[in-house]
């Protein structure tokens, strides 16, 4: 058989290569007439799956590398009996390890006490409830909300939008619904703006359509809104560069890009590909992995406070404002080149590898110290134990 794949999908060669012939193409560049003679095709979410893409070919099955979906038309592949899979999950942490170094990044701007603030996560399945999880240790009071959970569950865990909007800070974990019973498509407009505090931060790492991008530039403009950080963008790959320059930290659509969580998404379709042909997965990166950038980091004998500490170790595993500066070198490209170049940071982002990679030693037993590091998912050592 023969398999297309995205080349910004991490051993894609090597996992789909024990199925059969692969050729790997840039996924924004994906056209119907390359895919005449492939049976399976493998991407990530810039490319548009539908019958445009797929009516005539021979593909019979297509994997999403994402938790996304909103770029497959499932329905059309069910109604062509084409098998699908996405991979759940598979970058749910790197997104929330995205949230916590832009909070830390924040605290230290402005002096934040989080003990006295509330973030609101709209969303909370895969990533929003590993949000909720980082941010009460953290220290926030966490108000969440998901109507389709909450009408499955009816727990009372799950509160109004409007519990949403009295929050200090606001972030997004949903997926692009433009129908259907709770609809998500600009779900952050210019009443939903104009109803947050004036102090308020705003966060969006899901999709950029998600909020209303004419209207969150004009409330940043009027200073309706303290700081946003965004990772995505309404009209992808060339978001609008006022607003870009308007934001506290602005990424190109990387908050899912750490190197373990796309290796998970490699994992997942490959192994429901395997499913799909009746076979037996047999293929494991794990003799592959890299070792980390980052695999010890020492607490300094002396700190202000804990989050002073998570703050530099976080900032020693990732440290989110290289991507910033990095995102805002678009504001000097010509305007023909710069879908090219929000491309260009995604295929060429740096590795990130996550924090359960990296083991943190503490001088002394500070147990809320601990707690702390534990929670945000790095590996904790104290000196004796290493001596």
């Amino acid at each position: 058989m023969k398999i297309l794949v995205d080349e910004n999908i991490p051993y894609g060669l090597e996992a789909f290569g024990s199925l059969g012939e692969v050729e790997t193409a840039p996924g924004r560049s994906i056209t119907r007439d390359m895919l005449l003679d492939v049976d399976a095709l493998m991407v990530r979410s810039i490319t548009k799956v539908n019958a445009e893409l797929l009516d005539g070919t021979p593909v019979r099955f297509v994997g999403t590398a994402t938790i996304g979906e909103d770029h497959i038309d499932k329905a059309w592949l069910a109604e062509q009996g084409i098998g699908f899979t996405s991979a759940p999950g598979c970058n749910a942490n790197s997104v929330a390890e995205y949230i916590v170094a832009a909070l830390l990044e924040l605290r230290q701007r402005y002096a934040l006490d989080f003990s006295t603030m509330s973030l609101g996560v709209v969303g909370v399945g895969n990533v929003g409830s590993k949000v909720v999880q980082k941010a009460k240790a953290l220290g926030l009071k966490v108000v969440q909300n998901d109507p389709p959970l909450a009408e499955q569950t009816g727990d009372p865990v799950y509160e109004s939008l409007e519990a949403v909007q009295a929050c200090d800070i606001i972030t997004f974990h949903v997926p692009l619904n433009k129908t259907g019973p709770h609809p998500t498509h600009q779900l952050a407009d210019k009443a939903f703006l104009t109803d947050l505090k004036e102090s308020a931060l705003l966060f969006n790492t899901s999709r950029g359509a998600v909020v209303d991008n004419k209207a969150l530039k004009d409330h940043l403009g009027e200073n309706k809104l303290r700081e946003a950080v965004l990772d995505v963008w309404e009209s992808e790959p060339t978001p609008d560069l006022e607003l870009l320059s308007r934001c506290f930290i602005a990424t190109p659509h990387i908050a899912g890009y750490s190197f373990d969580g796309k290796v998970n998404g490699t994992v997942q379709i490959y192994q429901a590909l395997c499913a799909h042909l009746g076979l037996k997965a047999s293929w494991s990166p794990k003799k592959l992995l890299p070792p980390p950038d980052c695999p010890v980091w020492e607490a300094p004998d002396e700190y202000e406070d804990p989050f002073s500490v998570l703050h530099q170790a976080v900032r020693a595993v990732y440290p989110i404002l290289e991507d910033d500066v990095r995102m805002r070198g678009i504001l000097e490209v010509a305007p023909k080149d710069r879908g090219a170049y929000f491309d260009r940071l995604r295929k060429e982002y740096p590795r990130r590898r996550e924090f359960q990679n990296t083991k943190v030693v503490l001088d002394d037993c500070d147990t809320d110290l601990k707690q702390c590091f534990v929670a945000m998912g790095f590996q904790v050592a104290h000196n004796e134990v290493l001596q």
